[in-house]
């Protein structure tokens, strides 16, 4: 197998892998102020796993990206740094060029 062949097996089994863990609405949970509400952590991993999610929401309608019963400002906080960081960030505009 090449290696531009493993690389595409690998990131397939890779996604394969993190749409076990797309974010949807919690059916149990009806108001925020319930226990079982999302938090900062399921932020961060939902905004981290947002590419994947996104896709798959394009073919289930049942997958959303974003998490509706949250405890709101840590989770969107969360969710923005996890975003950013799968997303690249501005970090890599911001580097000086030659």
């Amino acid at each position: 197998m090449t290696r531009r062949g493993l690389f595409v097996l690998s990131a397939v089994i890779l996604a394969g892998l993190l749409s076990g863990c797309a974010p949807h609405s919690n059916p149990l949970v009806k108001t925020p102020g319930e226990n079982g509400v999302a938090g900062f952590w399921l932020g961060l991993w939902h905004g981290f796993i947002c590419v994947v999610t996104f896709v798959i929401s394009l073919f289930n309608e049942n997958v959303h990206i974003y998490e509706v019963h949250n405890n709101g400002a840590w989770y969107n906080f969360g969710f923005l740094l996890g975003a950013s960081t799968s997303l690249g960030g501005a970090g890599r505009s911001s580097k000086a060029r030659n």
